[in-house]
């Protein structure tokens, strides 16, 4: 599959959000992130499905990738979805019933992704394969951003790479935190093919110079 490049808007100006997310498209950006956090599974608080809705209303047609960082987290869904989601993600911890969530996300006609904490097993997948569209494996832990990338993800990364090759579908592997220019290659010859970058490409003076190096480095 293609390298997708996702700017995260959790770093953005949320004072002029719709220009900002229009900036990233206009330099390049394959896909939008959008963060949920709820301040109870972590400790942050951020936007919700109106603020997705918003973007969609401005002009937005860029696929929107929603991590709900949310528990409990199936209330959630259909709020989300009907918002307009292309992809929504849920932590395995999030929920009682994990498969049951996801097969909420794709009746809604969403594609499903499931995420993995530094701290989650690979095993998690071992059921649920048949259920995602995606995982997303976090190289920080999840609540904040501008963290410091951790590098045994990769070894994550390489795990759950060899899993999908031996799968009989496609399925995203995106991974998330720290990722900027100097290591979004290592992180494609890991396996990742979806690439979340926040302050990286929102903290940059030149969005454009800034995604077109990651995507010089993908291609080297």
């Amino acid at each position: 599959m293609n390298d997708l490049i996702a700017p995260s808007i959790l770093s953005a100006n949320f004072a002029r959000l719709g220009e900002e997310v229009d900036a990233v498209i206009q330099a390049g950006a394959d896909v939008i992130h959008f963060d949920v956090m709820d301040n109870h599974y972590v400790p942050n608080l951020t936007i919700g499905p109106i603020v997705l809705r918003a973007l969609r209303d401005h002009g937005i047609d860029r696929p929107i990738d929603v991590h709900l960082m949310v528990k409990p987290v199936d209330r959630l869904i259909k709020e989300f979805a009907d918002a307009g989601a292309t992809y929504i993600s849920i932590h395995p911890e999030a929920t009682e019933h994990p498969h049951a969530s996801l097969g909420l996300i794709r009746g809604a006609g969403v594609k499903a992704g499931l995420v993995l904490n530094p701290g989650t097993s690979v095993g998690v997948l071992d059921a649920l394969l048949d259920e995602i569209d995606l995982v997303l494996v976090m190289s920080v832990n999840p609540g904040f951003g501008g963290q410091t990338f951790i590098p045994a993800s990769l070894e994550k990364v390489r795990a759950i790479r060899s899993r999908l090759n031996d799968h009989n579908r496609e399925v995203r592997l995106e991974i998330d935190g720290g990722i900027k220019v100097d290591n979004i290659r290592a992180a494609k010859e890991a396996g990742a093919d979806m690439f979340v970058a926040g302050s990286a490409i929102f903290g940059s003076p030149n969005y454009g110079e800034t995604i077109s190096a990651m995507r010089s480095a993908l291609n080297a």
